[in-house]
């Protein structure tokens, strides 16, 4: 969590001192009190489940300091803005990337397990939204909809969902025998689901699934043909626009319109909340190099170390540049 503090006025909007500091958890609360404590006059708060973000900002709420929500909103909470990726984009792109990706790999009776995120996560609601929307369209016109688990970020609770579920179905009969195809709403939960298959002995470019956050691990799933895609968020974008935000809120600037690009609602409160919302990419092994090779997400020989073929088939280079 991280928290702008100042102290005196300064020249334009940068201001004359400020700090970051990155907490977790149940540190959150105390960090907050302390920074307040200090001077801190606006909060940059990044929490992914509601309850201790609300705690936060209402603590912050009665000592008078501002607080922006960064990459998730505080359901119920009281932030003067949120500064995040467009959460619906995310999920259509998770949806259009998984329907690219059966028809890429020639999937035949596509029988799909939608997986989701953890259910308090305002986010998880979005992305499924967003891949709902793409999803319904080919479920009406023959795909299977198989099994929607409950949702988690618990990755080992999302393969222990999905284990479950493909056992349920694993042979219906001889024309559509198992599930076949995963919307996965994350790298992480990706990463011991499409283990496991590989430990039954699922080939490459056979079974697509879905990620989330361009993870090193999940670049090179998908350079191996285990993953479809990932859902790539360039966020020094993100940190970039909450510093320039939390300057302006600093020094008293309301709403800037150079930055405040949409309102999201408070699903809780039914309350808008100004909204700095940046634009997500779906990263396949065909523009890897332009977006997070480009930006310096991931390194191009680390991702290409054990992966050398397929780097080199794809343009990427190889290990040792």
């Amino acid at each position: 969590m991280p928290y702008l503090n100042s102290s005196s006025p300064a020249a334009g909007l940068m201001p004359a001192r400020y700090t970051v500091q990155l907490t977790q958890g149940s540190r959150q609360f105390h960090a907050v009190r302390q920074a307040i404590g200090n001077g801190a006059k606006v909060l940059v708060v990044d929490t992914r489940y509601s309850r201790a973000g609300g705690q936060i900002e209402s603590y912050a709420k009665a000592h008078g300091v501002p607080v922006i929500d960064y990459d998730y909103l505080t359901i119920g909470g009281t932030p003067e803005y949120y500064v995040g990726f467009d959460s619906l984009k995310i999920g259509v792109l998770l949806g259009q990337g998984l329907v690219s990706c059966v028809s890429a790999w020639k999937v035949k009776h596509p029988r799909v397990i939608v997986m989701r995120g953890a259910s308090d996560d305002y986010n998880s609601a979005l992305y499924a939204e967003g891949y709902d929307a793409v999803l319904a369209r080919h479920f009406s016109a023959g795909w299977k909809d198989v099994s929607n688990p409950p949702g988690t970020w618990d990755p080992l609770v999302a393969r222990s969902e999905f284990k479950q579920q493909y056992a349920a179905h694993k042979k219906i009969n001889a024309a559509h025998k198992k599930i076949n195809a995963a919307l996965i709403p994350n790298d992480e939960n990706a990463r011991p689901i499409i283990t496991y298959l590989r430990h039954l002995g699922t080939k490459a470019w056979t079974f697509p699934a879905t990620g989330l956050d361009a993870t090193l691990t999940a670049l090179q799933r998908i350079l191996a043909g285990y993953q479809c895609g990932t859902v790539y968020k360039p966020i020094h974008l993100e940190a970039q626009a909450a510093a320039a935000l939390a300057m302006y809120v600093w020094a008293g600037v309301k709403r800037p319109a150079s930055l405040v690009n949409w309102s999201v609602t408070d699903p809780q409160t039914n309350r808008p909340v100004p909204s700095v919302l940046l634009t997500p990419e779906w990263v396949t092994r065909q523009n890897m190099k332009s977006t997070t090779i480009k930006d310096g997400f991931v390194k191009q020989p680390v991702l290409c170390d054990g992966y050398t073929a397929a780097c080199s088939a794809d343009g990427i280079g190889s290990a040792s540049g």
